[in-house]
């Protein structure tokens, strides 16, 4: 392979990380549970970035049971945050890599 053709070609991967790193660090994903009782944003880079409960869903909390089901879905709201920044990084790799032309089947 051409030397000059890989140094360009590393050249293009390392400015379409870059970016990525941006687009990841600017998208904002929402995670929920228990009907919006407990809510997370996190960015594509899986940084949360603001958790928020419900008054109702700590209002009269008392029991080892209630601590346990509050638990239970701040936990899920993080999941399903997760999940979601997960399927942007995905998507992000997907298109970064499909613009280095690469051969298929590498990917």
């Amino acid at each position: 392979m051409n030397p000059f053709k890989l140094q360009e070609m590393l050249g293009q991967a390392k400015e379409m990380q870059e970016q990525m790193q941006q687009k990841l660090a600017q998208s904002v994903v929402e995670g929920s549970s228990g009907g919006g009782a407990v809510t997370v944003r996190m960015n594509g880079k899986k940084e949360v970035l603001k958790l928020s409960i419900d008054p109702s869903a700590v209002a009269g909390l008392g029991s080892a049971a209630d601590i346990e089901m509050l638990e239970d879905l701040i936990t899920a709201a993080f999941n399903e945050a997760g999940r979601k920044a997960e399927e942007i990084l995905k998507s992000s790799m997907s298109g970064m890599l499909g613009g280095l032309n690469l051969p298929p089947g590498l990917f």
